[in-house]
């Protein structure tokens, strides 16, 4: 299938995960209505598996071995060699198979959605898209998820069941208490330790919060691959007209009345407008491409154009600072 012919076909928004129960079975019917979609429109848009962030034989350090004639002269180990006095070489391992992972943002401000749904179940949309894009081969996946009160680490392993039962306990996660931030910064911060084989690390959040973020996923970008994954409302960039409201923020508890007058709307705008841009130039500055999704569009449509764009481009990056 084509990205012209999958970005033509309508899929709707994503499905409702609001139940929250482990074994309700409208969550079961809602994880397989979203497989089924993410399978339908994405399959065949990555050609191939998984070959390698960095080319040549490998890019994981492995034994070292006393050299050999023909060896290549540049894989010599001279700490090895200085040690036994007996020339050296080390081996690598192939980085054949790809290790993904998520940082999922689940906080109280993804509890919110005035289109075809929530963001939250756009976030477990995304999950199950990058899912599928990077299942297969022997590859994993893993993921954090956080809400601010608490933080899950989901271990990365290969496997369809794996998948599924990742996705599922996304979908289940507990919603944050009335009054709790978010933490973005923690989640992504515990994603550096302990240090991981090279991999594909994709953050998914509204990134409404302080930008406090970046130290953190430029330090992961040094060693691997990164995406952002940015999921909006309509109203997180704009208010409507709707004179007297009362605006409830659910991450510090605050409950204000507000008149939505010409003057209070632009200062909205473009606050929301100038706090996008930030985003986008410390996503940038980490080295991390940008996949915008939104509630009141065709979400499924996105990735897949996304995708399409820069299915060559993943491990580019890490490609350019090996030759460094």
């Amino acid at each position: 299938m084509s990205a012209r012919t999958a970005g033509a076909q309508s899929s709707g928004p994503p499905p409702s995960f609001r139940s929250g129960e482990l074994r309700d079975p409208k969550l079961s019917a809602a994880l397989r209505t979203l497989e089924l979609t993410v399978r339908r429109r994405l399959d065949g848009v990555l050609h191939g598996d998984h070959l390698g962030l960095i080319p040549g034989p490998g890019s994981e350090p492995g034994d070292a071995r006393e050299y050999q004639p023909g060896d290549d002269v540049r894989q010599m180990d001279w700490s090895v060699t200085a040690r036994t006095t007996h020339p050296h070489v080390r081996q690598s391992v192939a980085d054949r198979e790809l290790e993904t992972w998520l940082v999922v943002d689940l906080s109280a401000s993804l509890d919110f959605g005035t289109a075809g749904c929530e963001k939250r179940d756009l976030v477990v949309a995304a999950a199950a898209a990058v899912t599928h894009l990077t299942s297969g081969g022997g590859n994993r996946i893993g993921a954090i998820v956080s809400t601010g009160a608490q933080t899950t680490r989901i271990p990365a392993r290969g496997g369809r069941i794996h998948a599924q039962a990742m996705l599922r306990q996304i979908a289940t996660t507990p919603h944050a208490p009335d009054g709790v931030r978010g933490d973005l910064q923690g989640a992504v911060e515990s994603l550096r330790r302990p240090q991981r084989r090279r991999g594909l690390a994709v953050v998914i959040s509204d990134f409404l919060g302080p930008i406090d973020w970046e130290r953190s996923l430029r330090a992961i970008s040094g060693r691997h691959d990164v995406l952002g994954v940015e999921v909006l409302d309509p109203r997180d960039l704009e208010l409507p007209d709707l004179g007297d409201v009362v605006l409830h923020d659910p991450e510090s508890g605050r409950t204000r009345e507000f008149t939505t007058t010409p003057q209070l709307r632009a200062d909205f705008a473009r606050a929301a407008e100038e706090h996008r841009l930030q985003v986008e130039q410390s996503l940038r500055r980490c080295g991390a491409p940008l996949l915008g999704l939104r509630t009141d569009r065709d979400w499924i449509s996105d990735v897949v154009r996304f995708v399409s764009a820069r299915k060559h481009s993943y491990g580019t990056a890490t490609n350019q600072r090996s030759r460094r």
